[in-house]
């Protein structure tokens, strides 16, 4: 069973770190998100949330060998995940790059829950 959690969070972890290239800049992240990010502002706002989707991701891929990190990395995943899932839920008018996002999203949700399941189940029966 630990070894699935770990499988679990390394793709969760995958998902999480791909933004991560768009650090290295403007081109990087228009083809990442299919927009023309021109402007400066934006642009550096973006590479820092592609920051912290690699620390997310960091993290993620940590608790796949530190049990002790899972409740924190799943969490963290969860609340990622489920919160753009919501805000795209919002907003119907996504372009295909964006919907190849929520799909890693949906991925990435369905690693998440069954290894938070899976860790809590082994939580209880070690506790049992």
């Amino acid at each position: 069973m630990n070894k699935l959690i770990a499988a679990l969070l390394l793709v969760a972890a995958v998902i999480h770190l791909l933004p991560l290239a768009g650090v290295l800049g403007g081109e990087r992240l228009n083809s990442l998100y299919g927009l023309t990010l021109d402007e400066t502002n934006l642009q550096l706002l973006m590479r820092h949330r592609a920051v912290l989707f690699g620390l997310l991701g960091t993290l993620l891929a940590t608790a796949a060998f530190l049990p002790g990190l899972r409740p924190l990395a799943l969490g963290a995943g969860l609340l990622s995940v489920l919160s753009f899932l919501l805000l795209a839920w919002g907003e119907p008018g996504y372009n295909a790059a964006v919907r190849r996002v929520l799909l890693a999203d949906w991925i990435a949700l369905a690693c998440l829950l069954p290894a938070l399941a899976l860790h809590l189940w082994q939580g209880r029966t070690l506790s049992g």
